[in-house]
């Protein structure tokens, strides 16, 4: 009788093993730290911002500020001439009239760019052959925001949005040699 009861057991925690080994799968997340949790949220934050009217002060209300919010970029006045005007053909009459303002300022002019993100990835698919390189399956979602604030004299002269609201992205690789299938590369690389 030890012997069925056994196997029983063994085959019991065989199955238990193989069906929860999805939850084995590696998980990833990339996550800027940032006041808010959602494209929508970032969005809602730049709708608040009324050019020639908000000042730094506004802004710091709005937590954008580069002191206390860790990414957002410092520009200066030269960062701001390289973006906006890219090369010598670019006119600058083109230009939205904030930005001509603040160009106009030079060293009065600084910027703000914002560059938030929240990324993560879920392995998911067979456990054996993500875990011997056979077939790898990743799922990628999440959302990205940047925008762009200038300022002349402490007063917003110009602001501008963008980014992708949803990320959903399916990445699939596959090694027919499994955990064999880079080793002649790496010989060949020495």
């Amino acid at each position: 009788m030890n012997l069925p009861r056994r196997t029983g057991l063994a085959l019991g925690l065989s199955v238990l093993c193989l069906a929860g080994c999805g939850a084995l799968l590696p998980r990833g997340e990339s996550v800027a730290e940032s006041p808010w949790r959602s494209f929508d949220e970032a969005q809602q934050t730049f709708d608040q911002i009324v050019p020639y009217q908000t000042t730094v002060e506004d802004l710091r209300k709005l937590k954008l500020d580069p002191l206390q919010n860790p990414n957002i970029t410092l520009l200066n006045y030269s960062d701001v001439l390289r973006r906006f005007i890219p090369s010598p053909a670019t006119n600058m009459q083109d230009l939205d009239g904030g930005v001509q303002d603040c160009i106009k300022a030079k060293s009065a002019c600084r910027g703000y760019e914002v560059d938030q993100r929240s990324v993560k990835r879920r392995r998911y698919g067979n456990f054996w052959a993500d875990f011997l390189n056979f077939k790898r399956k990743v799922d990628v979602v999440g959302w990205r925001f940047n925008g762009v604030i200038l300022l002349r004299d402490g007063v917003v002269v110009y602001k501008l949005t963008g980014g992708q609201p949803a990320i959903h992205e399916h990445e699939e690789n596959k090694n027919p040699l499994g955990p064999f299938q880079g080793i002649g590369e790496s010989r060949l690389g020495r």
